[in-house]
């Protein structure tokens, strides 16, 4: 491994909504056979004392806000992990009625690990990779910069929101098409009249 982690990291690990193929690949990371504790790996129940995220499955309406809220209780630096093909997009669910998509369609992720299911040497790899993005946001922080310069937050458009209702507004899918966040409408769907813009419409009065 080119990274040499200058830190015990603390994990604290969530299934967003997987078919529990990757929950025991993680578990069995930390297992002796493949023993993750060698790099001082600690799994942690508390968000407050946890420095890596790592979620398996997809988002949906429901978990959006637990993954959020995790994610809001970390403290920096942090970094996400996530775990498998379904976190990383959605995967074989993408398409259905109730998913979102990655994990990526709610909070940053700075690590992307598919698999189907994740192997525990990819969650290793992927928990080494993370502790190096640490590193680096560590650094920037001790130099009064913003971490969330550093890694995935960097990049990130938004995610998705829920609506009062408490579901996605409608074409917010796992491409984020009509997300509330990026302040566009969404696309029309196929065969649908396209909507007029506000030039036209005032063009009309």
């Amino acid at each position: 491994m080119d990274h040499k982690m200058s830190r015990s990291p603390w994990v604290i690990h969530y299934d967003g909504s997987s078919c529990n193929g990757c929950d025991i690949e993680v578990l069995a990371s930390l297992t002796p056979l493949f023993d993750a504790e060698r790099f001082g790996v600690v799994n942690t129940g508390n968000p407050k004392h946890a420095d890596i995220f790592l979620v398996t499955g997809s988002v949906n309406a429901q978990n959006l806000p637990v993954v959020r809220q995790i994610y809001n209780q970390m403290l920096e630096p942090k970094c996400v992990v996530a775990c498998g093909i379904c976190a990383c997009s959605g995967g074989v669910f993408r398409d259905a009625y109730n998913v979102i998509g990655g994990v990526d369609r709610a909070i940053p992720v700075d690590v992307y690990a598919p698999g189907c299911a994740i192997r525990p040497e990819t969650v290793i790899d992927a928990i080494v990779e993370a502790c190096g993005i640490l590193d680096q946001k560590e650094a920037v922080m001790r130099a009064g910069g913003d971490p969330l310069t550093v890694g995935g937050a960097a990049t990130w458009d938004g995610g998705v929101e829920l609506g009062e209702d408490g579901f996605v507004a409608a074409g917010a899918g796992a491409d984020g098409a009509g997300d509330a966040s990026a302040g566009t409408p969404a696309a029309p769907a196929a065969g649908d009249a396209p909507a007029e813009t506000p030039a036209a419409a005032k063009e009309a009065e």
